[in-house]
């Protein structure tokens, strides 16, 4: 597997003060005639994220056509569980609905954050998303007590299966706190039951943070890929892959990734956040470099 870089599609640059940098955590949507809105998390001048989105358009060199002018989706009233902010994370078809999963932030004081996972749906007649409740539909748990983060979803003979983040501990900073992918079951899309059970743990040296998982089935395979944080003396982030036969066994192979920092530029000193999508018989990744978004995400393609 080898991805070749096409090039770095977007960067926020103080485009409104909702939107004033950072494009972090990119997903893909398929519009019309070869448009894709690509959803992302950016910052206002007090770093606080609200999502928003930028389409490009595939037939014409992966041009920038349009950015939101207002966000998809901002953070919550003080005291809510986003109230820090809000940041993108997955999107699909549900019963008729669409779903837009995302993260929660709250910014706390014995440790950095918390987040949990909440649910917006789009209101055809309003013409734009809604938060479904004021509240997270996967919040902490016994099965994850401390902090939970960006889910993929995918569904399967009647269930909606997600691999989602979560910190198994916290210690005197980041670089203490455990996090790894798990993995959920739902008949709806919005409860979720969760066993607690590691899918990706951690294993390089150093190592201490899987995040954002993107999973795809293809070729009776599962395939996954996310970002690790950590790896002996590389201390940023890398783009990591995995197989799966069944979604719950995985087997880590990063060093098939095919995909890494460049020599220079706006993607140099880490990669992360990856999401694979397909169009035209083709797998593309979106993805983010230096500063976890803040020079904005890029676009690679799968070599044949």
């Amino acid at each position: 597997m080898k991805w070749r870089k096409l090039k770095n599609l977007f960067c926020p640059d103080h485009n409104y003060d909702w939107m004033v940098s950072h494009a972090a955590n990119p997903f893909a949507w398929p519009l019309k005639n070869g448009v894709f809105r690509i959803y992302f998390t950016c910052r206002n001048k007090n770093n606080q994220s609200h999502i928003g989105f930028a389409d490009i358009d595939f037939e014409k060199n992966y041009r920038v056509i349009n950015i939101s002018k207002k966000p998809v989706l901002a953070p919550g009233v003080p005291g809510l569980f986003d109230d820090s902010g809000v940041a993108a994370g997955w999107m699909l078809p549900v019963k008729n609905k669409l779903h837009l999963y995302y993260l929660g932030w709250n910014l706390k004081v014995t440790v950095p954050w918390m987040n949990t996972i909440g649910l917006a749906t789009w209101n055809q007649r309003k013409n734009k998303f809604e938060k479904y409740s004021r509240v997270p539909i996967m919040d902490r748990s016994e099965e994850d007590p401390f902090s939970i983060s960006y889910p993929s979803v995918l569904f399967e003979k009647g269930i909606y299966r997600m691999w989602y983040g979560s910190n198994l501990s916290w210690g005197k900073d980041q670089s203490e706190m455990m996090h790894v992918i798990k993995y959920a079951e739902s008949k709806d899309g919005i409860h979720w039951n969760r066993t607690g059970k590691v899918a990706i743990p951690l294993s390089h040296k150093n190592e201490y943070a899987l995040s954002k998982p993107c999973v795809i089935k293809e070729d009776s395979r599962y395939k996954m890929w996310y970002s690790f944080r950590g790896n002996g003396k590389i201390k940023t982030n890398r783009i990591g892959y995995a197989e799966s036969k069944d979604g719950i066994k995985w087997k880590r192979k990063d060093g098939h990734a095919g995909i890494d920092v460049s020599s220079s530029g706006w993607d140099s000193e880490m990669i992360c956040y990856p999401y694979v999508f397909k169009y035209k018989g083709n797998h593309y990744m979106v993805y983010n470099g230096n500063g976890f978004g803040k020079t904005g995400f890029g676009l690679s393609i799968l070599e044949k």
